[in-house]
């Protein structure tokens, strides 16, 4: 991955946004770094539809989709499964394990992301990786994904995002994650690509710093502004997916927003805004209907798998 200093941002267009520099140059960055990594991906082998649904509408080159990945498409943090994974190869100690998994366990109880709470994830993974080179940890990172992440996808989600494919529409994560743990995802997953926190390296070693901040809260909307922009999208012919209150700003950029798996301020304000929720943890719909009509019936079907898996788990 390309260092902050190499990243050649011109074709994003300079103006006065409502947000932090800090949030713009993280957003400009990890639109970048997924524009990129998703002109490396082989293409998406394209799959029929025996009918052509209202939503997503098939052809509709302006519209595209964006995942949030932590508790939206996928159980948990991913920072934390991947602390797992490096935990058995011997990147860190015991030490380190037990603070990662305490803050998957806030994680989990709290059902949303603190500030604080992510900002300790984003420090103790970048003393981790500081010295290693990317490579490394990319090529660790797809054994981790096999290991730690593949089973906890949420089944529903997956659907939703393989109905926007089936559309023919583009889907992008877009995640406080390391850029480079959320594309493996997002390739696995057969998605697009992935919008997630850029890691400064030189020389192709990580060097313990970030580019800009964080893409989380308000950046992550910054990061969907941009790639939007170079990619010709409409934002109001687009979706957006996600369960934490802290990304209303992205949420509200589209003119698809959904609410999945959402926490308590989500769920209030999706309600009030009159935004659809769907609710994968218990395989009960929520109170708003309205999922996309190629997903239906696989939706509701991976719901209730998932939440049968989980309730096994919990016994």
């Amino acid at each position: 991955m390309p260092s902050g200093a190499l990243f050649d941002l011109g074709w994003i267009p300079r103006r006065r946004r409502p947000a932090t520099a800090r949030s713009v140059l993280a957003g400009e960055a990890a639109a970048e770094a997924a524009r990129k990594s998703s002109q490396e991906a082989p293409p998406v082998e394209e799959t029929d539809t025996p009918t052509e649904p209202e939503f997503p509408v098939v052809g509709d080159t302006a519209a595209a989709a964006f995942f949030d990945l932590d508790n939206t498409v996928m159980q948990g943090a991913a920072l934390f499964h991947f602390g797992r994974g490096l935990y058995k190869r011997h990147f860190f100690h015991k030490r380190d394990l037990a603070r990662f998994a305490w803050q998957q366990i806030y994680f989990r109880l709290a059902g949303s992301e603190n500030p604080e709470h992510m900002a300790d994830v984003r420090n103790s993974a970048l003393s981790i990786v500081q010295g290693h080179r990317v490579a490394e940890l990319m090529s660790i990172g797809e054994e981790i994904y096999d290991e730690y992440m593949a089973e906890r996808v949420w089944p529903g989600t997956r659907a939703l995002a393989q109905a926007h494919l089936d559309a023919g529409q583009k889907v992008w994560l877009v995640t406080a994650a390391p850029v480079e743990t959320a594309t493996i995802i997002a390739r696995r997953l057969g998605l697009t690509g992935a919008l997630g926190t850029v890691a400064e390296s030189v020389g192709g070693v990580y060097t313990g710093k970030l580019v800009g901040e964080p893409l989380h809260g308000p950046a992550k909307a910054e990061a969907v502004r941009a790639l939007a922009s170079a990619e010709g999208l409409d934002l109001s012919h687009c979706a957006a997916y996600s369960d934490s209150a802290n990304d209303i700003p992205m949420l509200s950029l589209v003119g698809h927003p959904y609410a999945i798996n959402p926490d308590s301020r989500l769920r209030k304000h999706a309600r009030e805004q009159g935004w659809r929720l769907r609710d994968y943890r218990t395989g009960r719909k929520a109170a708003k209907i309205g999922i996309p009509a190629a997903a239906g019936v696989g939706a509701l079907a991976g719901g209730a798998a998932a939440a049968v898996a989980l309730q096994r788990r919990r016994r």
